[in-house]
């Protein structure tokens, strides 16, 4: 037996390298609140396509390897079939999205298409690393190095959330009259009696404190504040029907301080639980902004 994977080391540090890029694509796809990838079919999509990219990591070794580099190019079909696979998702959700009472917006849209693109690639990164030490060392190497690379995949598989950014604390709903506010931060006019009601039975409010000029300007972004309402009305429910834009969750800026107040009327009025929602909530890649990295010193001075 051991003399067969001695003279077969192509062959098993390929089955290797699959088995370990399925492993990392499973251990990184999971069907959450947000309800995507749907189950079974959505799961089932993905799921082949991490075959397909595990078997391209592996592949690419052999051919390394016996220096028939031109074999390697089909990587560049794959790159090419993985964009693919990101404007499909992104596409799909865009029309999912108009359906929604409270969309997730573009922003969100672009990030969770830009994932599912990227984990392809880790799959490919985690079965080239296991084929890589199988065939070049030995087979109990590349199970270490597929374990390791699962591991770093697994690192990588989630950024940051609302609680790296931002503080956050439960704060009153009142009325002025027809003007709304959630603390001293106005959110919005209410003419309807019977609205003003439903508001101070229902409404709950939260206050997001930024803890830097960087996390102000990230809360700031349009499409972060967007996707912070859809998690809330995901998990807490939405009291509201379509057609009634007084019910629709806001989140509204003070433009002094750049603190960021949230009005919401969930179905379950937990205000700890509204609270914990936000702070688990990611921070969207490409809502990040960091002015404070800008170099803004003057041409020819040094500092």
């Amino acid at each position: 037996m051991l003399n067969w994977i001695v003279e077969q080391k192509y062959t098993v540090g390929i089955v290797l390298g699959v088995v370990f890029g399925i492993a990392a694509r499973l251990s990184m796809l999971r069907t959450d609140y947000r309800q995507y990838p749907t189950y079974p079919h959505g799961k089932i999509i993905h799921i082949s396509l991490g075959v397909i990219a595990a078997g391209l990591g592996s592949v690419a070794v052999p051919s390394l390897l016996d220096k028939n580099y031109t074999a390697v190019t089909f990587l560049s079909l794959a790159a090419q079939q993985f964009r693919d696979v990101r404007n499909m998702e992104r596409q799909t959700l865009s029309k999912i999205d108009s359906m929604e009472l409270v969309p997730r917006g573009a922003t969100y849209i672009e990030g969770i298409a830009m994932v599912f693109e990227g984990r392809n690639y880790m799959v490919i990164f985690t079965s080239f690393l296991a084929a890589l030490f199988s065939i070049v060392f030995s087979w109990y190497w590349g199970i270490a190095a597929g374990i390791v690379a699962i591991l770093i995949t697994n690192h990588f598989k989630s950024g940051k959330s609302i609680s790296h950014i931002a503080d956050v604390q439960i704060s009153e709903v009142r009325l002025d009259g027809p003007n709304l506010f959630v603390d001293d931060i106005y959110i919005m006019n209410v003419g309807l009696e019977d609205t003003r009601k439903i508001i101070l039975k229902r409404g709950i409010g939260l206050i997001l404190i930024p803890k830097n000029k960087n996390c102000r300007v990230t809360l700031a972004n349009v499409g972060q504040r967007q996707a912070l309402l859809h998690d809330l009305s995901t998990i807490l429910g939405i009291y509201r029907d379509e057609g009634e834009p007084s019910l629709l969750p806001l989140a509204k800026l003070d433009m002094a301080d750049g603190r960021l107040a949230v009005f919401l009327l969930p179905q379950e009025r937990d205000i700890e639980k509204a609270r914990c929602v936000i702070l688990q909530s990611p921070v969207l890649e490409s809502a990040v902004r960091m002015p404070t990295e800008a170099n803004l010193k003057p041409e020819g001075k040094e500092g």
